[in-house]
């Protein structure tokens, strides 16, 4: 009990100090994480370990791709790019449905691509549609977070759900079939969301740039199909990494398989992604590339960005490393609440440590033992079970989760208007997915 009294009183430190004394997130993250680790009685060098090894593995994981992806986004921006893929997409869906289109975009795009590249890849044209609609940007982003979110918790080939599957030796067709339909409700309904409430929540999307700038830079730009070429590539090469890493080895083993492998980790994708953002100017300035230029200003936006993911990731480091998911798991896992006990164990470890990956494994683990006691022992029964721990897995993020920190900096939202958007909107969605698959169950269980 002690420990999750420590866990809110470190949430509501972070929220108070970040939004009523503006306190530097970095900072509030660092000291809440300190001061966790000290209160839970974890040993001091245990505390320095779980601080230096969460911000570095999470800048290591993730540092690049936001650098790179800022970079591209700078030049859509500046290039005018962006502007004219928004305008194509708007002929096509009409000014009345961007958060609907960012939602669809962000639900395919996270098969393949994890949550937080996608976000960071997708966030320019994001920006563009919102400010040629003239509307907050906050709707379409937690509209695209909140299709980025679904399938990345419940539709394999994710990570997280392929893992589960495995655990929990479930049939992988029907955890993809299953998982389809149940992210196809919470994208529903997280789209609702979004354009009921969000979009009520005003940020503008690009604050520097009046519409005589866009009318302006929309002459120079360079044609819809070309400034696509920056985001449509990556995402490619990605999945195609993504196919040639299933077990049938649909790409062979051999040389192709390697190359394929490398240029679709999200690092190099998204740097062969900067190399065509370089072809969108009208003509390129070598300058634009210099530590003044379009690329300087580029890194000192990301920089801020990274720095807070990193303390994030730092903060969550700990909590994983504290006794608190033994704890909760174990204390949870003795309970018999049938198909809603896998939900409620991933949901409590997903809010106390951060990550909906490692929610999804340890749940999974935990679950393994008990899934006869529990009478899962069907095919269509197993499925259902990865499906309430990755529904569990989305429920919430907030500040010791970093994609919460990508999206609420990278669309300029504070930190409380992230709890209200973002962490509310990831709770809505997991809620229905979980009453989604309980109504499957008693259906075909």
């Amino acid at each position: 009990m002690l420990l999750i009294v420590l866990l809110l009183i470190s949430i509501l430190f972070i929220v108070v100090s970040t939004s009523k004394f503006h306190f530097h997130p970095f900072l509030a993250l660092l000291f809440a994480a300190v001061g966790f680790g000290l209160c839970a009685r974890m040993p001091l060098g245990e505390i320095v370990k779980s601080i230096n090894g969460g911000f570095g593995g999470t800048i290591g994981s993730i540092g690049i791709v936001i650098i790179a992806g800022v970079i591209i986004g700078t030049f859509l921006e500046r290039s005018g790019g962006a502007f004219a893929i928004a305008e194509r997409i708007l002929a096509v869906i009409g000014e009345k449905h961007v958060p609907l289109a960012m939602s669809i975009i962000g639900y395919v795009v996270s098969v393949p691509v994890f949550a937080d590249s996608g976000f960071v890849i997708l966030t320019p044209l994001n920006r563009a549609l919102a400010k040629r609609v003239k509307i907050s940007l906050a709707g379409p982003a937690i509209a695209l977070a909140v299709g980025l979110t679904a399938t990345h918790c419940l539709v394999p080939p994710t990570p997280g759900p392929i893992a589960a599957a495995g655990i929990l030796d479930a049939d992988l067709g029907l955890v993809i079939f299953f998982g389809l339909i149940v992210s196809a409700f919470a994208l529903v309904v997280g789209w609702l969301f979004a354009i009921k409430f969000a979009s009520k929540i005003y940020i503008d999307p690009n604050p520097e740039l009046s519409e005589a700038d866009v009318e302006a830079k929309l002459k120079e730009a360079p044609s819809a199909f070309k400034a696509f070429t920056p985001i449509v590539v990556p995402i490619f090469l990605i999945v195609i990494k993504s196919v040639s890493d299933f077990p049938t080895h649909p790409l062979g083993e051999g040389n192709f398989k390697s190359i394929m492998g490398f240029i679709g980790e999200p690092v190099i994708a998204l740097l062969i992604g900067v190399l065509l953002a370089f072809r969108l100017p009208k003509k390129l300035d070598m300058q634009m590339l210099s530590t003044t230029g379009w690329v300087g200003k580029s890194l000192l936006s990301a920089a801020i960005i990274i720095m807070i993911t990193g303390a994030g990731g730092a903060f969550g480091m700990v909590l994983r490393n504290s006794p608190i998911a033994d704890v909760l798991g174990g204390s949870l896992s003795k309970a018999n609440l049938g198909i809603l006990l896998p939900f409620i164990i991933a949901a409590a470890l997903k809010t106390a440590q951060g990550s909906s990956t490692v929610a999804l494994i340890t749940t999974s683990s935990l679950i393994a033992p008990l899934m006869s006691p529990l009478g899962f022992e069907s095919g269509i029964a197993k499925a259902l079970v990865v499906l309430a721990v990755g529904a569990g897995s989305m429920v919430v993020s907030h500040a010791n989760d970093s994609f919460f920190w990508v999206v609420t900096q990278m669309t300029g939202m504070d930190v409380k208007t992230g709890y209200r958007t973002h962490t509310l909107a990831t709770l809505i969605i997991g809620v229905t997915s979980i009453v989604t698959i309980w109504i499957i169950s008693l259906i075909a269980l």
